[in-house]
């Protein structure tokens, strides 16, 4: 997790932040994303990374022991059968840190939320 007493003014900042050995999965997750979604505009959303073009496509978090991945609702339900080996809730997957990032499936989910962009199909709910 990151310090609570530090408030990160970039997503290389928070990256930074981030302990030691969790640093390196955080810069994956950044670079997978981008690489998904080139032409995304980078912040932070509620202290997280965000990614959006019209509206936000993806946010990621860090916590103790896990990635929390946040790529909206129908992307969750869009994605559920290769999600089977992970914790998810309506709008939300959980990468173990113990484990390597799928970023095959990372990359997979942020197209399909570029692509709900550019349709302007985006919801917050499904």
């Amino acid at each position: 997790m990151i310090p609570k007493k530090i408030k990160p003014a970039s997503i290389e900042e928070y990256i930074e932040a981030a302990p030691a050995e969790t640093q390196e999965k955080l810069r994956q997750m950044h670079e997978c994303i981008l690489a998904a979604a080139p032409d995304a505009k980078e912040s932070l959303k509620w202290s997280m990374p965000a990614y959006s073009y019209q509206k936000i496509l993806v946010t990621f978090a860090l916590f103790k022991h896990h990635i929390g991945f946040y790529p909206m609702p129908s992307a969750v339900k869009a994605f559920a059968g290769s999600l089977t080996k992970y914790k998810t809730a309506e709008g939300s997957i959980q990468f173990p840190l113990d484990k390597p990032l799928p970023l095959s499936l990372i990359s997979k989910i942020t197209k399909f939320r570029v692509r709900e962009s550019k349709a302007g199909t985006i919801k917050w709910r499904s």
